[in-house]
């Protein structure tokens, strides 16, 4: 079988895979969904929860409209799931320190019956988040301390984090910017974007920016535009990367007009944050495909979340789902010390027994790394098990995943 380019069209070349029929060619160039059904299979539909079962598609297929209708008050979540007593008193209390939006669309993948389900652990105020421990930090990456200009934190040499908003379309109840992120003092206005810029135009250390928020696709196409042209026309700027979860609550965002402007950037790198498989529907398959197909590389960064994902069967199963809608598993956060987000976090143990669950029993790419974004600004650290047994001269002792040693001899 060969490839030999036929007749351009537009900025595009078509190919001909030779050996293979006209029609399988057909199927292929146009994105026909048929050669790989079995896998969108595996992508239920988000479906639509109570309140909204009626709402037209042109209207429930709107981001906007999903925007304009997030559920923000007791009344409105009360006609979506079976309000526990404890999530009532929760909600009452904790509104005032941190917001509470979930978009129809994340809503709808709740179990309005069961108040452990994942996706409304995430979305739903809890009493934990009103317990602060003595451990506890407003800031807990120190992120302030390195922010050379407001919107900036640059830590490491060749790179730097970009807030250019504090909104999101659902304010997850374990977001580390607690402090930040649904507040609307907080914005980023636009003399402090245009700061953002100015500093990075200054230092040509600056390699790659991480463009993050809240969530930047919060923002319009044409605003995003004018940023993304602004540092992509600085040369030392090689690579940036959004930071978002609209695939995740919000997919409807993923549109083709946003997809067509991106393109024009490139390189585009999009880290997502998806935590359960159960977030990855049809909806969220097909936002993950036009951005693949548009050649942006995906990531994903899952935070590991006490009841949420907790499971080595669970991130083998998200995992999985990720590689198959072409999100490449990155990183495994070990849950922040933020303010009211205690009742998240796990061990670091049971991080340790989850890379040791997948490394070797799956592919090595459905193992991403975990990591401790280190408290007071230390920066990003590797946690792994340890396959060095012993070593003894030039011998290195090693372990494989099944426990099995084996011996590796230096020069």
């Amino acid at each position: 079988m060969s490839v030999t380019p036929t007749k351009p069209d537009g900025d595009l070349v078509q190919l001909e895979i030779r050996g293979r029929s006209t029609e399988a060619n057909r199927r292929a160039a146009s994105g026909d969904p048929r050669p790989v059904q079995h896998i969108l299979d595996r992508f239920p539909s988000g479906g639509r929860g109570r309140p909204w079962v009626d709402v037209p598609d042109e209207d429930w297929n709107d981001w906007r409209w999903q925007q304009r209708n997030r559920v923000t008050t007791l009344e409105e979540l009360e006609k979506v799931i079976d309000l526990t007593e404890e999530e009532r008193n929760a909600f009452e209390e904790s509104h005032a320190r941190f917001h509470m939006a979930i978009t129809p669309y994340y809503a709808s993948l709740m179990d309005p019956e069961d108040p452990n389900c994942p996706i409304r652990l995430q979305s739903v105020p809890k009493m934990g988040e009103l317990l602060v421990l003595p451990t506890d930090l407003e800031d807990p990456l120190a992120e302030e301390r390195d922010m050379p200009v407001p919107g900036i934190t640059h830590r490491y040499p060749d790179r730097v984090l970009f807030y250019i908003t504090h909104n999101c379309p659902v304010y997850c109840r374990h977001c580390t910017r607690k402090r930040k992120v649904s507040d609307p003092s907080s914005a980023a206005a636009k003399k402090q974007i245009e700061d953002g810029l100015a500093y990075i135009e200054a230092h040509p250390e600056i390699r790659d920016v991480v463009i993050s928020g809240g969530d930047p696709l919060s923002l319009s196409d044409e605003r995003l535009d004018y940023i993304l042209g602004r540092l992509r026309a600085i040369p030392h700027i090689e690579i940036f990367r959004l930071g978002t979860r609209n695939l995740v609550t919000l997919p409807q965002r993923i549109t083709d007009d946003f997809v067509y402007m991106l393109r024009k950037h490139h390189p585009v790198y999009v880290n997502t944050h998806f935590n359960h498989p159960k977030e990855l529907t049809e909806e969220a398959f097909e936002a993950c495909r036009k951005l693949a197909d548009a050649g942006c590389v995906l990531g994903n960064q899952m935070v590991l979340l006490k009841g949420v994902n907790d499971d080595p069967k669970i991130v083998k199963e998200l995992n999985h789902k990720l590689l198959m809608a072409r999100v490449r598993p990155y990183y495994i956060y070990q849950c922040d010390l933020s303010q009211g987000i205690s009742h998240f976090r796990t061990s670091v143990e049971k991080g340790l027994e989850i890379i040791e669950a997948l490394r070797g029993h799956t592919s090595g790419l459905a193992v991403p790394h975990y990591v401790i974004d280190a408290p007071g600004g230390g920066g990003k650290i590797p946690m792994l098990p340890s396959y060095v047994v012993r070593r003894d001269g030039k011998q290195i002792v090693l372990r494989n995943y099944q426990f099995k040693e084996f011996v590796y001899e230096e020069p």
